[in-house]
């Protein structure tokens, strides 16, 4: 995690650096600075600072892996890394569902945010308990 945590840092600090030389730059065309860029640099920036905020925070608390030491060897990471599943409908309900709220918000329908939302939650929780339910529920022995 030290190496995810040093690239999002690296990536918050040029951002940060864009946003100061983006902001004189657009002051010095017209009387103005454009703070539409600006502020866009400026959260891009505050969001890849939580992201390394983040794998910083994770890093101190687990063990080194192999990609974070400099001997490490690639046999190291072998092995089974985690379960992903191999096949499932429900990214495209949330998707679907998404889309519904975000026409809602384009046009100012408040009742198709809601119900959009309201969808979002429930393919969001038919996601999570996906494994623990109906067909794909393990077998108690």
């Amino acid at each position: 995690m030290k190496t995810e945590y040093k690239i999002f840092v690296g990536v918050a600090a040029f951002l940060f650096g864009a946003a100061i030389v983006y902001g004189f730059y657009t002051r010095g065309t017209g009387t103005h600075v454009e703070w539409v860029g600006t502020v866009a640099l400026i959260l891009s920036g505050l969001l890849c600072s939580m992201c390394g905020g983040f794998f910083w925070f994770v890093s101190r608390r687990i063990d080194l892996r192999p990609e974070d030491r400099e001997d490490g060897e690639i046999a190291e990471g072998a092995g089974e890394i985690g379960f992903f599943s191999p096949g499932s409908y429900w990214p495209f309900g949330i998707a679907l569902s998404a889309t519904v709220a975000g026409i809602g918000l384009a046009f100012w329908m408040w009742w198709l945010v809601a119900a959009g939302l309201i969808m979002v939650i429930i393919a969001s929780s038919a996601m999570i308990f996906e494994y623990y339910t109906g067909t794909r529920h393990p077998a108690e022995h």
